[in-house]
C-alpha cells in the first residue's frame, strides 16, 4: 500500500524516536473508497447497500523487506476479506484505506488498489490472504 496518513507517521516516529506513551491500535479494518484519500484523511469511502469496514489481520514483518501482507488468520474474515453489495451499488472501487476502528476512527494507511473494480448490487469484492501489502521502504 502507498501511504502512512500522518496520523500513523506521528504514532510511529513518536514510538521510535521518544519517550512520549503511544497507544497501539488493537484493531484494522479495510475501507473501501471511489476517490482516494490523502495522508490527512478525506476520499470518498463506500457508504450503504451493506457496506462495512472488514476486520483484517497482518502478518508479523521480518527480514528486509519492510513489507507486511494480510494473512487471512482474523475469526472476523476468515481465509479472504470480503465485501459484499447489497440492495445497491458500492460504486467504482480504486482505493483502500487501513483504520483503526470499524467506523469513525484514524486512518493508518491508504493506497490505489492494481485495478478498480464496479461493485454492482449482490458482487462480492474479495481480497484474498497476502493480497493487501504494507511497505516501508
Amino acid at each position: 500500500m502507498a501511504a502512512l496518513s500522518d496520523h500513523a507517521e506521528n504514532l510511529l516516529l513518536n514510538y521510535l524516536m521518544t519517550d512520549t506513551s503511544v497507544s497501539r491500535p488493537g484493531n484494522h479494518y479495510l475501507a473501501l473508497f471511489t476517490s482516494g484519500p490523502s495522508d490527512s484523511g478525506g476520499g470518498t469511502e463506500c457508504s450503504g447497500n451493506g457496506y462495512a469496514r472488514q476486520q483484517a489481520h497482518f502478518s508479523t514483518a521480518s527480514g528486509t523487506g519492510g513489507t507486511i501482507s494480510n494473512d487471512g488468520t482474523s475469526s472476523a474474515n476468515g481465509a479472504a476479506i470480503a465485501f459484499t453489495a447489497s440492495g445497491g451499488s458500492f460504486g467504482t472501487i480504486t482505493h483502500i484505506g487501513i483504520f483503526d476502528a470499524s467506523s469513525s476512527g484514524n486512518l493508518l494507511w491508504h493506497g490505489t488498489i492494481s485495478t478498480q473494480k464496479t461493485v454492482a448490487d449482490g458482487d462480492t469484492l474479495q481480497f484474498i490472504a497476502g493480497a493487501v501489502d504494507l511497505t516501508l521502504a
